[in-house]
């Protein structure tokens, strides 16, 4: 009996014990609360971070390395890639940071494989001081350790500092690059290169596989000038070193981009950059590297990483010594102990099954379907895959799978299942071939703007991301001066542009894509003259009353216009739409005879119906 009662008074002591051992973590661990957590500082996460703060919410960044901009910047791929003729949203105000840093456009045109090049620690310091506004947090530094399903949102558990935290929310987007949160918070996701049954592309492969593109290790090169006969900075010959590894590095190539390949300064000056560097980035027989990630624990990536950064800096010593650029060394360009990037490239990476699904058959097609009414945002970027590094992976021409620019559809961040979450990265569901372009910086960067709206506008109106309204993330977005389609000759500046854009989306005046090398186009032709036939067709969808109305080839005229805007808004008069005309920024004059052009359509349509303002759904239906 008294060994009974012993027994239990241990039992209650060690209850106790328990009890305060847990009451002394939890004053350890330091808790916060804000409207929107992101995991991943990268391109999607800090685009998406900015534009909610912007809007008025409280957003927390949980990013592991001290900085912001992920391949932009903390992975060394500072070159840009499309979009140079589309400067949308926060992409266009990112570029405008880069000429003013460094004093022209002409100034970061160093570089033949893009308009765009810059030094990765100038991109660092442009999106930490764009990201420097009120109600915008960012753990740097920190790792995210467990997330869990509140009723309410998210709690997310991470450390920073050695100091537990934790953070509730209502809204989690997964900004990292590899989609490493879909598991965590239980979401489906596609990985590897899917099976032409699940994509209904012609040009999949017949069975599904797991093969990731390759990565890349960068580095960032600076010539210190032939003078300097110093050996200070030239690599050691590495352990195991074959030159023929990298022999074909400057062969001329009589495909794709790599034709115009003569010599081997030529191949360098691939990326040159601002201020006598280097990106070393180069994939005809150079430093991408084949790293099947997915199938690792964290401790055999950390071991893969070192491999494939021994991989590039075997490449440099190939530059160093067999081609004999000895005036090139590794650049002070991160404050890293062996002077490489934070993170590896990785291309691709677990893309959520979402509420949409992108696949080549859209972006061939585009008006085909009805996606285009949800775009967000945009791309012109070419098919390119990179798996030259992987004899196991099949042999797809992906680059000469030809597509128009395009848009992306709002529903490609949604998972199917889980609310409350969204995607930001190249991390969309689309499918492995889309990814090929999809997943480029100016692309990433409006995937994560249009993010951050829908998070929110979520927040604010207390709604689940689905349940957001489509028009209004995208007008959202159009203030932002972002596209919401690639109308190439319709820039932001262009007064017409919200009008074009929004018409755009709402199928009434069509686009015309053109796959064109590699910047693909898609243009509105603002001047073009509308027919009858064409405004009545684009119309009907939205306005049956006008079915009766005879449209005949000429060009829509006052007097043809206004008999379709009395049927459909029976108050407007002559007198009403002249007293307008110039306000509304209208270049063609007010007279009776005249044919108007698309951008004129546009406005009165735009400004007298409003038919964006019709509610579609995700899947860009009527809802």
């Amino acid at each position: 009996m008294c060994f009974l009662k012993y027994s239990a008074i241990r039992i209650v002591l060690a209850f106790f014990l328990l009890l305060t051992i847990s009451q002394i973590k939890a004053q350890k661990t330091i808790k916060n609360e804000v409207d929107v957590v992101i995991i991943g500082g990268g391109a999607g996460g800090t685009s998406a971070a900015i534009q909610a703060a912007r809007m008025g919410v409280n957003v927390l960044i949980i990013e592991h390395s001290p900085w912001l901009g992920g391949m932009l910047s903390a992975a060394g791929v500072s070159a840009i890639d499309g979009n140079h003729e589309m400067p949308s949203g926060l992409w266009g105000e990112f570029r405008n940071n880069l000429y003013n840093y460094y004093g022209g456009r002409e100034n970061v045109a160093t570089g033949w494989v893009s308009h765009t090049l810059f030094e990765p620690h100038v991109a660092n310091k442009i999106f930490q001081e764009m990201a420097s506004i009120p109600g915008l947090q960012i753990a740097f530094n920190a790792k995210y350790k467990k997330v869990l399903k509140s009723e309410s949102g998210w709690i997310i558990f991470y450390e920073q500092d050695k100091k537990n935290k934790t953070v509730e929310t209502k809204i989690l987007i997964d900004g990292s690059e590899t989609g490493d949160i879909l598991p965590l918070v239980e979401a489906d996701y596609r990985l590897g290169m899917d099976s032409r049954e699940d994509t209904g592309e012609k040009q999949a492969p017949e069975m599904e596989n797991k093969i990731v593109q390759d990565i890349t290790s960068v580095v960032i090169l600076e010539d210190i000038g032939s003078e300097h006969k110093s050996t200070k900075g030239l690599l050691k010959k590495p352990n195991n070193y074959d030159p023929k590894e990298f022999s074909c590095c400057c062969a001329k190539k009589a495909e794709g981009i790599f034709q115009e390949i003569g010599d081997c300064q030529q191949m360098l000056n691939y990326g040159k950059l601002p201020n006598n560097k280097y990106m070393i980035n180069w994939p005809n027989c150079g430093n991408d590297y084949y790293l099947n990630w997915p199938e690792l624990t964290e401790k055999e990536y950390g071991l893969k990483v070192k491999e494939a950064k021994d991989y590039s800096l075997r490449f440099v010593y190939f530059i160093q010594n067999d081609l004999g650029f000895r005036n090139l060394r590794l650049a002070n360009e991160f404050p890293t102990r062996d002077q490489m990037p934070f993170i590896l490239y990785h291309r691709e990476g677990r893309r959520v099954k979402g509420k949409v699904f992108l696949t080549t058959d859209h972006l061939e097609n585009p008006y085909n379907y009805n996606l285009y009414k949800t775009g967000i945002a945009v791309g012109d970027y070419p098919i390119d895959h990179h798996h030259k590094k992987n004899p196991s992976a099949p042999k797809i021409d992906f680059i000469n799978i030809k597509i128009p620019s395009y848009s992306i559809p709002l529903g490609t961040l949604i998972p199917q299942e889980v609310e409350n979450f969204i995607v930001a990265e190249k991390n969309i569901s689309v499918s492995n071939i889309v990814n090929g372009t999809t997943r480029l910086q100016p692309v990433v960067l409006g995937i994560g703007q249009a993010a951050g709206t829908l998070a929110a506008i979520s927040v604010k109106k207390n709604k689940t991301p689905s349940k957001v309204s489509v028009r209004e993330v995208q007008n959202e977005l159009i203030q932002s001066n972002a596209y919401l389609l690639p109308f190439i000759d319709v820039k932001v500046e262009d007064s017409a542009f919200a009008s074009i854009q929004r018409v755009g989306v709402s199928g009434i005046l069509k686009g015309y894509g053109v796959p064109y090398k590699w910047a693909n186009q898609t243009w509105f032709y603002p001047n073009q003259i509308v027919s009858e036939f064409e405004l009545k067709k684009g119309l009907l969808p939205y306005y049956e009353k006008i079915e009766k109305i005879h449209a005949s080839g000429k060009g829509v005229t006052l007097k043809f216009i206004l008999e379709v805007i009395q049927i459909i808004r029976p108050g407007i008069s002559m007198d009403d739409i002249e007293k307008n005309w110039k306000e509304w920024g209208i270049d063609q004059n007010f007279q009776e005879n005249l044919e108007f052009n698309r951008k004129t359509i546009s406005i009165i349509i735009d400004k007298i119906l409003n038919p964006f303002d019709i509610e579609i759904d995700l899947q860009g239906n009527f809802r």
